[in-house]
């Protein structure tokens, strides 16, 4: 894949706002080998804190339809990432919350809710997506699908081209791929996308464009990014927007039990649900 054709997929998802590398030191890349420019964008990204939380905007958009609603974020390293979604500014309408072992989304208006493995789900089985893709999502990291974490060994599994402001980094894996847009001086990512690719019903991907960072401990934390999920029948548009991110632990629960009362319903049936209410 060239440089050329890997920048036109992450343009064509849609217009990207430039990220704002505040602070981020800038570095002469023009010597660095593709092997030193990853050993640059690993380290760059790498994790500073176990705990992260913040309150957070949330928009989604399906066609013509917007819905824009608060909440918080709470993350716990290789542990668990939580999504509470309020309604009105303080009452819980909804959360989603990832774990090692299972997704769980809990519809609090209509009582009802799903919890199953990532394979249960059909995009994310296709596209090899499971707990630790989705942190390094939230993360903005690099990832190696099936593994915990990506370690200096795994570097070479990577390919990289580079040229200009910008190096794409890209991994094949059988049906998917996964690229990273990164900036190129300071070894920043400004963009995920994972491809699956079904010739018979058409690809699926998911684009994951970081718009914006904050400081946090020292170093850039993502705090304005869109995720958007293209199907050949639709397409799903993600806004998470950060603010007041704080490192550290607030006594707070990483594991959420479901009421008796709650109804536990299959994953088409929740999705049902909720876009028949946007």
């Amino acid at each position: 894949m060239t440089m050329t054709a890997v920048v036109l997929m992450f343009t064509a998802c849609g217009t990207q706002k430039k990220a704002v590398d505040k602070g981020n030191p800038i570095v002469d890349t023009d010597s660095l080998s593709s092997k030193e420019f990853l050993d640059m964008v690993h380290a760059t990204n790498a994790p500073m804190t176990q705990y992260v939380t913040s309150k957070v905007k949330f928009t989604i958009e399906t066609g013509p339809q917007k819905v824009s609603l608060t909440g918080n974020l709470s993350m716990k390293r290789d542990d668990v990432i939580r999504l509470q979604l309020m309604a009105f500014g303080f009452v819980e309408a909804g959360r989603m919350e990832f774990t090692k072992d299972y997704v769980l989304i809990i519809d609090r208006i209509n009582k009802q809710y799903l919890q199953a493995p990532y394979n249960y789900v059909e995009f994310l089985r296709n596209s090899g997506i499971n707990f630790f893709t989705l942190q390094a999502l939230f993360w903005n990291e690099l990832f190696i699908p099936g593994k915990e974490n990506v370690e200096e060994r795994h570097l070479r599994n990577f390919t990289t081209e580079m040229g200009g402001d910008e190096a794409v980094i890209y991994l094949e894996d059988g049906k998917i791929n996964y690229s990273w847009l990164t900036n190129q001086k300071t070894g920043r990512i400004k963009m995920t996308n994972i491809m699956y690719r079904d010739p018979y019903n058409g690809n699926t991907q998911l684009n994951w464009n970081y718009k914006d960072y904050s400081a946090l401990n020292g170093k850039l934390f993502p705090s304005d990014m869109v995720a958007t999920l293209t199907t050949p029948a639709k397409e799903v548009k993600m806004g998470i927007h950060l603010s007041y991110i704080k490192a550290g632990y607030d006594q707070w629960e990483t594991r959420t039990k479901v009421s008796e009362k709650y109804r536990k319903v299959t994953a088409d049936d929740l999705l049902k649900r909720l876009m028949s209410s946007l």
